[in-house]
């Protein structure tokens, strides 16, 4: 099953399951006891801690949930922050979670020290419920802006290409995946 957050970032092939962490988690918990998929995609937006570029598409199994605030010795979690549903030797950049879109790029790129590349609201959510029900899960994501002072302004201006761009390369994950039989 392949889902999205929905509100202005919807697919035509994909399930919207909400917008941030609660949303999705909420959602997607309802859906899998009700109608447990054989597999999870998620398919977003993000905005970059700096190295990836505007438009690139990453692929990604791995998610964490830090906030700003662990950055500067603020606060701590006794919760596990980071998940995957990585099984191969293969480094996954990760994805990190918040329900607020970082725009300090000073501090941001601090993410880059603890090995996160970029941020999207829903994933963690996503594959903390895949690991409880056991579901194969993934996320492919279009960078559409970097995490500084023009966030909001410049993941505006490029929201409709980036979904595009991902539309583009999941019907094309698709076919090859259908064609080599492969899930996730």
């Amino acid at each position: 099953m392949i889902i999205c957050a929905g509100n202005n970032e919807n697919f035509d092939f994909a399930t919207p399951m909400g917008v941030g962490l609660i949303e999705t988690a909420m959602n997607l918990t309802r859906l899998c006891l009700f109608d447990k998929p054989e597999f999870l995609l998620f398919v977003g937006s993000a905005g970059s801690y700096g190295e990836a570029a505007i438009f690139d598409i990453i692929e990604s199994k791995t998610a964490a949930n830090i906030e700003l605030a662990f950055l500067n010795n603020d606060a701590y979690t006794p919760l596990d922050n980071v998940v995957t549903t990585n099984t191969t030797n293969k480094k996954d950049i990760v994805i990190n979670s918040s329900n607020y879109i970082s725009t300090n790029d000073i501090l941001a790129k601090n993410f880059l020290k603890y090995g996160l590349g970029c941020e999207n609201m829903e994933f963690f959510a996503v594959l903390k419920i895949a690991q409880e029900f056991n579901i194969p899960a993934g996320g492919v994501f279009c960078i559409t802006n970097y995490t500084n002072k023009n966030a909001h302004e410049d993941f505006l201006k490029n929201h409709e290409q980036a979904k595009e761009l991902l539309s583009a390369h999941v019907k094309k994950r698709i076919k090859e995946l259908t064609t080599n039989r492969e899930i996730v």
